[in-house]
């Protein structure tokens, strides 16, 4: 049995940025920091670090985020690691791993709408559909 499953919990370090493929499907990236706090052994000074995750999220996902979210926003994510390989223009080999988004929750912040959610009214999941009608709309 395999198991390829990524749970975070952060911040929104910038504005989510949408595109098109050639296929017509949206894709949203973004990057999200979490951080972790311990007490060093020896100095017992706390310390703290930051890790940033690049997050990719298709469809409906990706249009909620970028419709609802911003820059600094709380957000809980279950996805799954995903390695893309490609060559550059000079011909190089590159590589990213990233988050492929197949949940989230909204945690903080105000929608950009009149009406705020509630965590469990934002869950968003890749494999249900979403009614047009259970989305907030802008006034």
């Amino acid at each position: 049995m395999n198991l390829n499953k990524v749970t975070l919990i952060g911040n929104l370090t910038g504005d989510p940025k949408t595109a098109s493929v050639p296929s017509g499907q949206t894709v949203t990236t973004f990057s999200v920091a979490t951080n972790y706090k311990w007490r060093d052994y020896k100095t017992k000074q706390l310390k703290e670090s930051v890790e940033f995750h690049r997050i990719v999220a298709w469809r409906r996902i990706g249009e909620v985020v970028a419709k609802f979210l911003k820059k600094g926003d709380k957000i809980f994510l279950e996805g799954r690691l995903q390695t893309r390989k490609w060559k550059d223009r000079a011909g190089q080999q590159r590589a990213t791993t990233e988050i492929v988004a197949d949940q989230l929750i909204m945690l903080s912040g105000k929608s950009r709408t009149k009406t705020e959610l509630k965590p469990n009214e934002a869950l968003v999941q890749e494999q249900e559909e979403v009614n047009i009608d259970q989305i907030p709309v802008q006034s």
